[in-house]
């Protein structure tokens, strides 16, 4: 259990900071920056989570917050992995899994069975929940080019990228699931559509 006395240290102050094992890398390195997009994510999957919470109570509703929650999780387990140089791992460290991405294609599977087959595109927005759906699908994506980008320079585990593979789907096919089931709203894809009368 990671404990935490005091926020603040100040041995960043000079643009390092330190990884586990102790290791310090300038705060811009691809290695920062992927687990800093993990932790955009993550944030954004909290929102998600918020505005769930506004919704009448349901069983699904419920068990969405579960399936957020345990991706909420899984993230951080990733953010610690990818903050440990490859020779620094320790005894007992979480890393991801083939298990893990095949987790999400079970919930995917389960959501699609409650979804007409799509027939556009989806324009990002809409209601507040489907609408930080899609944003955090944006951004799992950034966190994929990140973490790919890293494994140009070091090596890594291919389940972190499988995994945001998977996950992005998944944020996709949440965003019309909220709307086929808990009352969100959505906008298609209309490829050329005119301009519309806007003047006032």
């Amino acid at each position: 259990m990671v404990r935490i006395t005091k926020v603040y240290t100040r041995s960043g102050d000079k643009g390092d900071t330190g990884l586990v094992g102790g290791k310090r890398i300038p705060k811009d390195h691809p290695r920062i920056g992927s687990y800093g997009t993990v932790d955009e994510l993550n944030s954004i999957v909290g929102l998600c989570r918020s505005f769930l919470a506004q919704k009448e109570p349901s069983v699904r509703r419920d068990k969405l917050d579960l399936i957020l929650e345990g991706i909420q999780q899984k993230l951080f387990d990733m953010g610690s992995e990818l903050a440990t140089l490859p020779g620094d791992e320790y005894e007992g460290q979480i890393t991801l899994q083939p298990e893990d991405a095949e987790w999400l294609e079970e919930v995917i599977d389960a959501m699609n069975e409650d979804l007409k087959p799509l027939q556009s595109f989806i324009l990002p927005g809409g209601t507040p929940l489907n609408s930080f759906l899609h944003q955090a699908r944006t951004v799992c994506r950034r966190a994929e080019r990140d973490v790919i980008r890293l494994s140009r320079e070091e090596v890594m585990n291919p389940e972190i990228v499988k995994f945001l593979n998977r996950l992005s789907d998944f944020l996709f096919v949440a965003g019309r699931w909220v709307t086929a089931t808990l009352g969100e709203q959505e906008t298609l894809w209309q490829p050329g559509k005119t301009q519309p009368e806007w003047k006032w």
